[in-house]
């Protein structure tokens, strides 16, 4: 069963979608749907709160000491949720800093909303008000649902979203709706207004005291907790493996550590293309797994891109979610439970994409405080440069006075939040494309098949020592990640430790001028678009035209994506 459900015909009130509500006081309404049982749990009370919630928690015991150290003992059968909900009501923010695991919290605290997201963002949270009420959901597609919501397309998260290829903040696609950010207990109160308060962040702390190998001994005992505590007590569990280093890694760490069966599952376009297949046969010979390659074909990414974007709170321009949903449902039709991945290593540990900045950083020539975050946006080599042309004229007229989204990265960015400017990149990178694009896409589509995505490398306590390490070990010289290599090069072949990242090579200028070419045609220049694009343009990207290669390909993806979305939750 989607856990989005389809929408159709006029929006139902939230019972008839399963609201379990916790609160209704006339000025304060708190919806939470939930259409798979098994993905929830509540309401349930504890310290005089009532609370519900997505919560799964990977250190139970640590979390139960900690109550008995504060006089409050819980039963050893308290599900997760409720034992969330103790240890708010008993050690506050500091007790929820302590929790390890992906969870949203929604709890009704008088006539107040008080909603907990978990460090990194691995669950997500929506907030709206309507009518003198607030309404929360993990679920983006169920509050549009809210009968009271009025809302329409946010145009400034169009920008944001054609920039970043995902939205890096706080913004949807909807007007008046927003996502609370990871780390963070926020208040709704019933007079409308919202108080924030910080639980966890990454913290700048680097140790030059301790050598090389010290570092790397204390990283690889993390890793190994991470996985550790990751794993499913008596079942067998999936990893997905790319054939990089990450993903590898945790592979490794899984078959080590794991007392049952580890399947590995790899993704190929086709023998004809560059692929990784042989890095990841390495490694699942080497580890001694299951290996299963799942084969995808430009005609199951046309089939199935309009159900896939659907089941995204908000669009990510990625080319691989049809593939990462059929993954999934390997996974899910062999019985697994849990699937590791190896997301993480890039924005914490120094992957692609920091180079180019660190040499922008080192000559540029403009003091203007905005230059970096104007040179980080251009990194991303989306469609931000290419709004003028892209957009209508009056679509560009309605963003005139909008604020722009550097405004997302320059928190990151700024002189004084860390000293060394690599980590600045890595925090970035880690509050937006790790928090809103990486993890959240990874949630959404494995739960989506009843699956559990867990991504060791962005445990907390792995970021919190990732930011202790000195930055030439993360980048040392050219070479990326290398205290992360460093760590488990006994567990690995050194083709695959010391090979430089290469990525999976998506086919999508293929797929566009073959599978996929009457879907673009009918969804960008057909009767239902947005409206929200010059047609011209469209036309000539369409052709592979204009001066968009060599990256034309992802470029249309990103628009298709967007107009997918905007149909599927009904946007205007």
């Amino acid at each position: 069963m989607p856990r989005i459900a389809a929408m159709s015909g006029a929006r139902p009130a939230l019972s008839d979608l399963g609201a379990r509500t916790v609160v209704d006081a006339g000025a304060v309404a708190l919806g939470f749907v939930d259409p798979e049982p098994g993905f929830a749990e509540g309401p349930f009370t504890a310290g005089g709160l009532r609370a519900l919630g997505e919560v799964v928690l990977h250190n139970r015991t640590e979390l139960f000491a900690a109550l008995a150290a504060a006089g409050a003992p819980a039963p050893p059968e308290t599900p997760d949720g409720e034992l969330l909900l103790r240890v708010y009501t008993t050690l506050g923010g500091t007790g929820i800093r302590a929790a390890d695991g992906m969870f949203v919290l929604f709890i009704a605290d008088g006539t107040d909303i008080v909603v907990v997201r978990d460090h990194v963002g691995t669950r997500t949270a929506f907030h709206a008000r309507a009518n003198g009420q607030w309404a929360v959901s993990t679920s983006l597609r169920a509050l549009r649902r809210w009968p009271s919501l009025s809302t329409g397309l946010n145009l400034a998260a169009v920008r944001s979203f054609l920039t970043f290829a995902y939205l890096p903040g706080d913004e949807t696609l909807l007007r008046g709706v927003h996502e609370v950010l990871p780390g963070r207990i926020v208040r709704l109160r019933a007079d409308g207004t919202v108080r924030e308060e910080p639980f966890w962040d990454a913290t700048e702390a680097v140790d030059e005291a301790t050598t090389a190998a010290g570092h790397a001994a204390t990283l690889r005992a993390l890793l190994e907790r991470a996985t550790s505590l990751r794993l499913p007590a008596a079942d067998p569990v999936a990893v997905l493996l790319s054939g990089g280093v990450d993903s590898s890694l945790v592979t490794a760490l899984a078959a080590k550590l794991h007392d049952q069966e580890v399947r590995t599952y790899s993704i190929s376009f086709g023998h004809e293309l560059p692929n990784e297949l042989a890095y990841s046969g390495l490694v699942a010979a080497h580890c001694n797994t299951r290996h299963q390659i799942l084969s995808v074909s430009g005609e199951q990414v046309a089939a199935r891109l309009a159900e896939t974007v659907a089941l995204l709170d908000s669009p990510v321009g990625d080319p691989l979610t049809v593939p990462n949903l059929m993954l999934a449902e390997a996974v899910a039709g062999d019985g697994m439970p849990v699937v590791l991945n190896g997301e993480g290593g890039d924005p914490v540990f120094g992957g692609p994409k920091n180079l180019p900045m660190l040499l922008f950083e080192l000559h540029r020539d403009d003091p203007s405080p905005d230059a970096r975050s104007l040179a980080y946006l251009r990194s991303y080599r989306k469609c931000g440069g290419d709004l003028p042309a892209l957009l209508t004229a009056d679509t560009l007229r309605a963003l005139e006075g909008e604020p722009g989204p550097e405004r997302f990265v320059a928190p990151y960015l700024s002189p004084g939040t860390m000293r060394a400017h690599l980590n600045r990149l890595l925090h970035c990178n880690l509050r937006t494309k790790g928090a809103h694009h990486i993890l959240t896409k990874v949630e959404r589509l494995t739960a989506a098949r009843g699956l559990q995505g867990r991504s060791p490398l962005f445990d907390r306590q792995v970021i919190d020592h990732a930011f202790t390490v000195p930055p030439r070990l993360k980048l040392a010289g050219t070479e990326e990640k290398w205290i992360l290599k460093e760590a488990v090069r006994d567990l690995l072949p050194a083709t695959i430790v010391d090979r430089p990242k290469s990525g999976m090579r998506v086919p999508v200028q293929q797929w566009l001028s073959g599978p996929l070419r009457d879907l673009a045609d009918d969804v960008l220049l057909g009767s239902r678009t947005s409206g929200l694009f010059d047609p011209v343009t469209i036309r000539a990207w369409l052709r592979g035209e204009g001066a968009l290669l060599p990256r034309q390909g992802g470029k249309v993806w990103l628009v298709l994506t967007l107009e997918l979305w905007l149909r599927a939750y009904d946007v205007v």
